[in-house]
């Protein structure tokens, strides 16, 4: 299906799925897609001569060019009420109806429905996962078992946020101008969209978490993609709020200068170990003295994971 001559949807679009994909999401999504294209290629390219710069024997260090950053005196804008409290957080696929409902009532603080890690990035799982959060937040979601069993949400429920996919990934389901999307903007675009008016009316937001970034310049796109978005659809600056997982060694030394990149829209960080152990080895590779134990040795308290005591 095509979305004027530009937009070309390359996937069956059942009646549930077109309520997602609007031509007025699509035309939203496109604009950022535009906007931010060329910028998301260029860090993607610094990712790779990073790589080949450690290869080469330049191990990472802490930038020389951001001493400012981490000397200088700043803070992050105000947290939300609802995102003060994480003390547990759980998470699960977006595209899990009966998961998505479960988790929400589960009494934990934090519900992180999830694009990325914990789900199968199908087209099918990738658009139920947007009709699911798009419930949730309406409260309209529900699930019948095939034994009969009905699932609905409680009174009380987790705080939502969502994450997207990486940057580095595509959605190749959706073509703009001859081109797959970037899936990070693609998920972002939908979430934001179809639910963030109807957050922030409810006293909440829209809520991210975003996976595998690699340093502060990751960090300044997303906050760009943040601001025109706010922009695009008349929300007020800052209303969109972010957590950061530091899942990179190369994140790690710049973990000060992703705050202050995102400081408009960022609520802290958090750290995901079992990726920040991969980018260990896979920025190492070539380093035999960097050779891990058997992952289940490589526990919090290890000196090899000292950056990883981040709290969000």
């Amino acid at each position: 299906m095509k979305l004027e001559k530009e937009i070309e949807i390359l996937a069956p679009i059942s009646p549930a799925f077109s309520e997602i994909l609007t031509p007025d999401a699509l035309r939203f999504t496109a604009s950022l897609v535009r906007k931010f294209s060329a910028q998301r290629e260029n860090v993607l390219e610094k990712r790779a001569l990073r790589q080949a710069q450690i290869d080469s024997g330049q191990l990472p260090n802490f930038p020389k060019e951001t001493e400012g950053i981490r000397r200088s005196e700043w803070k992050i804008s105000n947290i939300p009420e609802d995102l003060m409290d994480r003390r547990v957080e759980i998470t699960g696929p977006a595209g899990d109806t009966k998961m998505v409902i479960n988790a929400l009532n589960s009494g934990a603080n934090v519900y992180m429905t999830d694009f990325e890690d914990s789900q199968s990035p199908t087209w099918q799982e990738t658009i139920q996962g947007q009709i699911n959060v798009r419930d949730a937040i309406r409260r309209t979601i529900s699930y019948n078992s095939p034994e009969g069993k009905s699932y609905a949400l409680k009174d009380n429920v987790a705080t939502l946020i969502v994450r997207p996919r990486g940057l580095h990934l595509l959605e190749k389901h959706i073509q703009i101008e001859g081109k797959p999307v970037p899936a990070s903007i693609f998920d972002f675009a939908l979430f934001v969209f179809h639910n963030a008016k109807v957050l922030i009316d409810k006293g909440t937001g829209p809520y991210l978490y975003l996976p595998k970034m690699e340093g502060y310049l990751e960090a300044r796109l997303w906050n760009e993609i943040f601001i025109e978005a706010e922009k695009e659809l008349g929300l007020p600056n800052g209303s969109i709020k972010a957590t950061v997982l530091i899942e990179t060694i190369i994140a790690a030394f710049e973990m000060d200068e992703i705050l202050y990149e995102l400081r408009d829209h960022i609520v802290g960080l958090n750290c995901g170990r079992w990726d920040y152990i991969f980018s260990y080895i896979k920025k190492f590779r070539n380093y035999p003295q960097f050779i891990l134990p058997n992952r289940s040795q490589v526990t919090m308290d290890k000196a090899s994971l000292p950056h990883m005591w981040v709290c969000s």
